[in-house]
């Protein structure tokens, strides 16, 4: 529906155990990074080895997304309780988003496609935010919990769609 969609690939993995994250990160080499899934207060909820929950600390996420800090641009957290993890991986990567509380799936839905709704039609990261931002006010949840961004400075390069393909990872846990 965008009009640069075609400058865009989203793949998405479901599930994902912690070794599938870094197999796809490594495979894809994406710029943006979308991870919609569980959160806690210590970290994402990821799948281990034989599918029982494991609660990945913000610093395992930190190490990981550093070492694609060449290529990675843009990681969003839409999961509860993701303010410590986007902190964290926002030492090493130019813009992350994250939440600061729970948030109802259907809110975080609604930030996403706002958000990459933007995005599609050449805005920046932090318009794109804005947007998401607001397609959770256009549902009159102005009270809803809301999403944050931080933008490292010292590591913005952008996301230009003028670049060619882009490679978008969602990864659904």
């Amino acid at each position: 529906r965008s009009q640069r969609r075609n400058q865009f690939s989203v793949k998405a993995i479901w599930a994902p155990r912690t070794k599938d994250l870094r197999r796809a990160l490594l495979d894809e080499q994406p710029y943006i990074v979308h991870f919609s899934g569980h959160g806690h207060p210590e970290g994402l909820v990821l799948e281990d080895a034989v599918g029982e929950a494991v609660i990945v600390p913000p610093e395992a996420f930190e190490g990981l997304f550093n070492l694609f800090r060449d290529n990675l641009q843009c990681v969003l957290l839409n999961a509860c309780y993701s303010e410590a993890q986007a902190t964290a991986i926002a030492r090493r990567i130019p813009y992350v988003i994250g939440m600061r509380e729970e948030i109802a799936d259907n809110i975080a839905l609604e930030f996403a496609v706002g958000f990459y709704d933007a995005l599609g039609a050449g805005r920046s990261v932090e318009q794109a935010f804005e947007f998401g931002y607001n397609a959770i006010e256009l549902l009159g949840r102005s009270d809803a919990p809301q999403p944050i961004i931080i933008s490292n400075s010292r590591n913005q390069a952008g996301i230009s769609t003028n670049r060619g393909l882009h490679r978008s990872y969602r990864f659904r846990a």
